[in-house]
């Protein structure tokens, strides 16, 4: 061993002893991770969100179609069906979705809506289109924010080419701070808290290659935002 390791880890072995032995070494306070969360003081919130409900869906609404997605907005869940069918006639493609559990059948009559061909469950790449539901929407940016799990798989916000994603208006905030407040709340009240969440804001683009915008090259290229204005339950 080298004379300077040495000296290294000496010093280490000697730091306990003069700090008055091991039972003195580590005298600080623990504290839970809420309460450190809430005690740590908020960062710098911009004024742009700090809105109210109508002014935050409407701000949504510009924010997500500046970032080329397209927003439709209807009146309950069992509007969805419909205006998905719309969404995807109107752009010519085909009728066929991959459908997130949470909102399968019955929670959405997807039958009813016979044009359509929906199958609950987990997207292989196959797929031609796909539905999740939103954890929460915000308005500053226009942005989602999606939670993985098996309620509602993250393979659906990126492997089929077109994402048909559905918001609650009453769950469109002003900030992202606001989001992630809730989000622990959800965790403290002892609920599900996902292995990930995933921020998404507009379809999938990049232009790394000669600065040229290519649309899909890590994801959809197509981003379709359903807001639901009332989320009552389906009979």
């Amino acid at each position: 061993m080298s004379d300077a390791r040495s000296d290294i880890l000496g010093a280490v072995k000697a730091a306990p002893q003069r700090a008055g032995g091991p039972e003195k070494a580590d005298t600080k306070v623990v504290v839970s991770a809420s309460q450190r969360l809430g005690d740590h003081r908020a960062n710098l919130i911009p004024a742009r969100g700090r809105l109210g409900a109508k002014a935050r869906v409407d701000l949504f609404i510009r924010e997500a179609e500046q970032a080329s997605a397209t927003v439709a907005r209807v009146s309950g869940l069992s509007g969805l069906p419909r205006e998905v069918a719309r969404y995807l006639a109107k752009n010519n493609l085909p009728m066929t979705l991959k459908v997130a559990p949470e909102i399968s059948e019955p929670v959405i009559p997807w039958a009813r809506e016979t044009r359509l061909n929906a199958e609950e469950g987990r997207a292989d790449g196959s797929e031609s289109a796909s539905v999740s539901r939103a954890f929460a929407g915000i308005a500053e940016t226009g942005t989602l924010v999606m939670l993985s799990g098996p309620e509602n798989p993250t393979t659906l916000n990126f492997l089929p080419p077109t994402h048909v994603v559905v918001v609650a208006a009453s769950e469109i905030a002003g900030d992202y701070e606001e989001t992630w407040n809730r989000l622990r709340e959800k965790g403290e009240e002892g609920r599900f808290m996902p292995r990930a969440v995933n921020w998404i804001t507009g379809p999938s683009r990049t232009a790394d290659i000669e600065q040229t915008l290519l649309m899909g090259a890590h994801g959809p290229q197509r981003l379709h935002i359903v807001i639901v204005d009332e989320e009552t339950s389906v009979p």
